[in-house]
Order: C-alpha cells, then sequence, then structure tokens
C-alpha cells in the first residue's frame, strides 16, 4: 500500500470493515428481500458509522489528504449527512463548551429541563436538530462570504447526499425508503441521543467541566466500546478530543474514570438504559439523581 493510503491508526482496519459492510447489507438485503437479522445488523452499523463520523472528525483516518477527502464523501453517502456539519455542531460547539451553559444543544435547556428519563432521551432529537442549525447554517454562510473552497466542498457533499436519497427513491420508493433512508435516519437519531445518554443530569457548571472532578459528562463501561469504537470513555475523550479512539481504554483506566464522580461512572450501556429508562419510570429509586448545578435552575430561552 503507498504512503498516500496508510491509516493513521491500524485499529481503523475496524473503521473500514463496517464501512464496507454497510452497503454489502443494503445490496444484500435489496437484491435478496428483507431478513430480519441482516437488517438488524444493518441497524447496529448505522450506529458504528455515526461513531466512525465523529472519530474522523477530530482525528482524520488516513495520513494524506485524498483518501481522508474521498472518507468525507463516503460517510456522507451511507450515513445520509454531509460529514462536514460534524465540525460547526460538535467542534466549535459541544466540544468548545462542554455541556456548559453555550453548548446549543446541553441537554437542560429544553422544555422540560434537566431531565433524564425515557421521553428525553427519545425527544433529544427533535429538540437538538432546530437548535442546532441555526448555528449550522450561520457557519456555512460564514465559509460562503470567506473560505467560498471549503464552502463548495461542503455543497459538493450536501448533493452527493440529496442525489444518493432521490436515486434510491427512483429505483424503487419502497426500497429506498427501507433500506437506504430509514437505517440512516435512525443512525442520525441515535447519534443525537448519544449526547443525551452521555451528558442527562451530569454538571455543565464551571466547576462540573473545569474542576478536579469532572462531571460534565457520563462514562459507559463494557460491549458499546469494543463494538463502537470507545465512545462510551467519553469523559477521556472530551479531555483528549485529538486523542485516537484506541488511545482511550488507557486513558480512562489511568486517570478519568477516578476524576469522574461515582454517579457518572456506569457499566454496561443496556443495563443502565433498562434501569433508567425502563425501570425508572416505576421505580423511583432507579431514576438517576441529577448532579448539574446548572440545568436546575435553567429555563428555556429563546436563543443561546
Amino acid at each position: 500500500m503507498s504512503a498516500a493510503w496508510r491509516l493513521r491508526q491500524p485499529r481503523d482496519w475496524q473503521s473500514l470493515l463496517y464501512l464496507i459492510a454497510y452497503p454489502v447489507l443494503v445490496v444484500a438485503l435489496w437484491r435478496g428481500g428483507f431478513s430480519w437479522i441482516l437488517y438488524g445488523l444493518l441497524l447496529f452499523l448505522t450506529l458504528g458509522i455515526g461513531v466512525i463520523n465523529h472519530n474522523h472528525h477530530h482525528l482524520r483516518m488516513w495520513r494524506s489528504r485524498l483518501p481522508n477527502r474521498l472518507t468525507d464523501f463516503w460517510l456522507t453517502l451511507v450515513q445520509g449527512h454531509p460529514a462536514c456539519v460534524f465540525w460547526p455542531a460538535h467542534g466549535r460547539n459541544h466540544h468548545r463548551y462542554k455541556h456548559g451553559e453555550k453548548d446549543v444543544a446541553r441537554t437542560y435547556r429544553f422544555w422540560r429541563g434537566d431531565t433524564n428519563d425515557t421521553l428525553g432521551w427519545l425527544m433529544h432529537p427533535f429538540e437538538a436538530v432546530p437548535a442546532l442549525y441555526p448555528t449550522i447554517f450561520g457557519w456555512l454562510g460564514s465559509l460562503r462570504r470567506h473560505w467560498p473552497g471549503v464552502w463548495a466542498y461542503c455543497m459538493a457533499q450536501y448533493g452527493v447526499w440529496l442525489a444518493s436519497w432521490t436515486l434510491a427513491l427512483a429505483l424503487d420508493p419502497v426500497k429506498g425508503f427501507l433500506y437506504v433512508i430509514l437505517p440512516q435516519l435512525h443512525g442520525l437519531h441515535w447519534l443525537l441521543t448519544t449526547n443525551y445518554l452521555q451528558h442527562a443530569h451530569a454538571d455543565g457548571s464551571h466547576e462540573g467541566r473545569h474542576g478536579e472532578q469532572l462531571a460534565y459528562a457520563r462514562n459507559f463501561e463494557g460491549l458499546v466500546n469494543p463494538l463502537l469504537f470507545n465512545i462510551g470513555l467519553h469523559v477521556a475523550h472530551h479531555e483528549h478530543s485529538r486523542a485516537h479512539w484506541s488511545e482511550l481504554t488507557r486513558l480512562h483506566d489511568t486517570e478519568y474514570r477516578a476524576r469522574t464522580p461515582d454517579a457518572l461512572n456506569e457499566g454496561g450501556l443496556v443495563p443502565y438504559m433498562l434501569r433508567v429508562f425502563v425501570l425508572g419510570l416505576f421505580v423511583p429509586r432507579y431514576r438517576s439523581q441529577s448532579l448539574n448545578a446548572v440545568g436546575q435552575t435553567e429555563r428555556r430561552r429563546d436563543s443561546v
């Protein structure tokens, strides 16, 4: 393999496997008919692809420009949304403000306030998207005025995304929706709900984000990490956003598990969701308790 096509980290062969397996499954379902097993695997891969796009935004997968740009367009195609918008929505916003009062998609800003329950988890994407898109449009407008080449690059991604959906629906409206659009919407929904899982009832105050105890995010250990690129080790990721995802286990084990309050260090993601979002509906002691010194008093605002 030439130097231009060298991965930055060998562990990203797992990322490439997911990026290749996803369209293979789409073609298999399109040509062979519906299968619950294959469709379930397809839906799982949409979660992985969202995390891959997230990781590629923080640290480019390849060592040279051309494969990184081609990966941008491939991620746009398989995720069903332009890869470029991760920067204004995530890098300039979420990682800059870390669940604080200026984080546009902070979980406690919306109409029900500082919650961590089933309704909040389900509704968060529908609240976050209209909150984030003014930020995204403002960024795109700034690009058009000051960096027209970068703006054209982003517009090309929008064009590829919309053309892919149009082509899928033109070939077969039912299959196009079932095998292309619906799984991608599922992945995007989960990408946004992940923000809720990792930050709801965490502390968005200055002390919570910058103190010795880092209380602004929740960690998950267990199978979510080898399957989804260590996305559960969230405090280590926030504190070292340019670290490759394969390095987060060491950072979590050696420093950030101890610097995270016990209430925000969870085991598996699925047991947590069953406890808080299912059992918590009926038994109060299974609900999480808010650590958020900001969210308990904040009211919904019309603008940020």
